[in-house]
């Protein structure tokens, strides 16, 4: 594969971010667990974004390890939302930019409030997806912090 930027290495770049990128050979039925594997590391650094939609029509960004669930309940606590869904998989595109399986929480179309599982602070680096398949990149939780303009929360099951 070639070493092509991506959107999000082109925001982290401009924001002067460290980051190291990584491409691996994407396969459709690939789990989070795989990847992590791939790029050898624990699973619980690499984290996937889910995009969700509030009863009051707000959307909001949650940033999990793969190995988690997002916790429906917890997840609209934090936000301060009566109740929160998954959005269907056909709206994420059209919404940040990104096709499932390439989201990430850099680089949306639109910024929306974003909360990154709070297990995050327990590592040096952690990893999300660069903004397309095949594609991960890796930095400090703070930095991802930062430049996602999140808050760290305890939001998985």
């Amino acid at each position: 594969m070639t070493n092509e930027k991506t959107n999000v290495m082109r925001v982290l770049d401009s924001k002067k971010i460290e980051y190291k990128s990584h491409s691996y050979e994407p396969d459709a039925t690939m789990s989070g667990e795989e990847i992590a594997e791939i790029l050898g590391e624990s699973p619980e650094k690499v984290f996937k974004t889910l995009v969700t939609q509030a009863k009051s029509g707000q959307y909001y960004v949650f940033v999990v390890p793969v190995t988690g669930e997002l916790d429906l309940k917890k997840a609209a606590k934090v936000a301060g939302e009566k109740a929160i869904s998954m959005i269907k998989q056909k709206e994420l595109l059209p919404l940040t930019g990104y096709v499932h399986g390439g989201c990430s929480p850099v680089g949306m179309k639109k910024h929306f409030p974003t909360y990154i599982n709070e297990t995050a602070e327990e590592y040096d680096r952690v990893y999300v997806s660069a903004g397309k398949v095949g594609y991960q990149v890796e930095l400090s939780p703070s930095d991802l912090l930062r430049v996602s303009g999140g808050k760290y929360a305890d939001v998985i099951i």
